[in-house]
């Protein structure tokens, strides 16, 4: 393991699980899961709680070390730990009372639900974020009452740990909540086995088509995060200043490392001139430096292989004809030399964009903001919705009624009015088209980890057709 900042070794490694320990994993998860779906709701949301609390007094630590992890500054990854705690309380409150329903039958009978555990899920992360990530599939799981066996993203493992780590501080039984570690062949053995019920995969488009097909030839439920390549649009009347604002925010996120981020950022023809002067001064005053330091804006890649295919593409947009308005390929000079190792890149804006260009086209996950612009509502939605993807996408407008028209003609799981990048726990998330399947967060969360059983009470005699 390495630390982004620096190049340099920041952990011991590890080897990856061999079939041996998925096994084991997957056996330790079928052996408690019993005892836990037996759990009174009202105890495991007790346990989550105390949870949530541990999470909340180290939240510096775990900022830290994702930080250290992910190369993330410590702005993001400080909230990142408080909205980990926050989904835990959610599902916490939730835990008692997301039961079944009771439902009359003509004639006097009636029927009841019941909303029990799948059982055990295999639950796979991505590298961006490892601590609310992995809180995001396992928070809801373990609610009600299913185990998880959770393989972290090789690059970064330390926030799956920390989170084993304080369920078993706050009294979930030691194997209800697992943790395996390794790369694509671990993955594909946890998702194969044949003791998994339920699949949560979040990364790549690529990937998951393969992790979906896996889980499809056992039959298994899945949940899928995939790839995004989001449209923000800017129409003439918005607030050029918070525009720009939600821009930043929906390109610079992460480092440019987020599935949600609004890449495409379509301007109206009468403010592009002055939203560019305004994003390109204000990008211009960031800094980029050690992620850990607290004036930090910008940090470096996750790895040095992802900051090359970064390059690679901010080489095509300019091999293209789009206008290199900000930033490069090169690596920004900075001041303190123990980063030359780094894996650092500046934010890069393109203008003159066109929709057939490969970075307007292509999920790059880097700081590579594409601006285009356009003259009429009807147009600039045609071309918001032509994508393979469809995670997010976001609505800058004063005039509510064609924010909401607008919203509900893009095709995208979440759309941001007046805003961007803000996923509380409260509102599912996951995508349209080749974005996902099925959803995180808020109570469609409850119905993923769930299946329902329906009993029939008779109340009165039974007329047989047979003598």
């Amino acid at each position: 393991l390495r630390d982004a900042a620096t190049g340099a070794p920041s952990r011991p490694g590890f080897r990856p699980s061999p079939s041996s320990m998925v096994d084991a994993a997957v056996s330790s998860a079928a052996d408690a899961r019993g005892g836990w779906a037996s759990t009174a709701p009202s105890a495991r949301s007790g346990i989550l709680r105390a949870a949530a609390e541990l999470i909340r007094s180290r939240a510096e630590e775990l900022a830290r070390d994702e930080t250290r992890d992910t190369g993330r500054t410590l702005a993001e990854t400080r909230g990142d730990a408080a909205d980990a705690a926050a989904c835990l309380h959610f599902y916490a409150g939730l835990a008692p009372v997301a039961g079944g329903s009771v439902r009359d039958i003509p004639g006097g009978s009636w029927a009841y639900t019941r909303r029990e555990p799948l059982g055990t899920g295999a639950c796979i992360g991505a590298w961006n974020y490892p601590l609310l990530g992995a809180v995001w599939k396992s928070a809801p799981a373990l609610a009600t009452g299913n185990a998880v066996v959770f393989k972290p993203s090789e690059e970064t493992p330390l926030g799956a740990l920390a989170l084993a780590e304080a369920f078993l501080e706050a009294g979930v039984p030691p194997g209800v909540f697992n943790v395996i570690l390794g790369g694509a062949e671990t993955g594909r053995l946890l998702v194969e086995h044949p003791g998994v019920d339920k699949v949560s995969f979040t990364g790549s488009l690529e990937t998951g088509r393969q992790v979906y097909a896996s889980a499809a030839r056992g039959l298994k439920r899945a949940t899928m995060e995939l790839g995004g390549k989001s449209p923000l649009i800017i129409f003439g009347d918005a607030n050029v200043d918070h525009a720009v604002s939600a821009a930043m925010a929906a390109n610079w996120c992460a480092n440019g490392q987020a599935c949600s981020n609004g890449t495409r950022v379509f301007v109206h023809d009468s403010i592009k001139e002055e939203f560019l002067e305004r994003l390109l001064w204000r990008t211009a005053q960031l800094k980029i430096g050690h992620p850990l330091a607290d004036d930090t804006d910008i940090g470096p890649m996750v790895t040095a292989g992802h900051r090359e295919r970064v390059r690679s593409y901010i080489n095509a947009g300019v091999d293209e004809g789009a206008s290199l308005l900000l930033g490069s390929s090169e690596p920004p000079a900075l001041d303190d030399p123990s980063l030359s190792g780094g894996y650092f890149l500046s934010p890069v804006v393109f203008a003159d964009c066109t929709d057939d260009m490969t970075i307007v086209r292509e999920e790059i996950f880097g700081m590579v903001m594409s601006v285009l612009s356009f003259a009429k509502e009807d147009e600039v939605i045609a071309r918001a919705n032509a994508t393979e993807y469809g995670l997010a996408a976001g609505v800058f407008t004063h005039d509510l009624r064609k924010a909401h028209r607008v919203a509900a003609a893009l095709q995208a799981g979440t759309v941001w009015i007046n805003n961007y990048n803000l996923a509380p726990v409260e509102i599912p998330w996951g995508g349209y088209k080749m974005s996902g399947v099925g959803r995180e967060n808020g109570s469609e969360a409850i119905e993923s980890w769930t299946q329902v059983k329906s009993v029939y009470v008779e109340m009165n005699d039974i007329e047989s057709p047979y003598q």
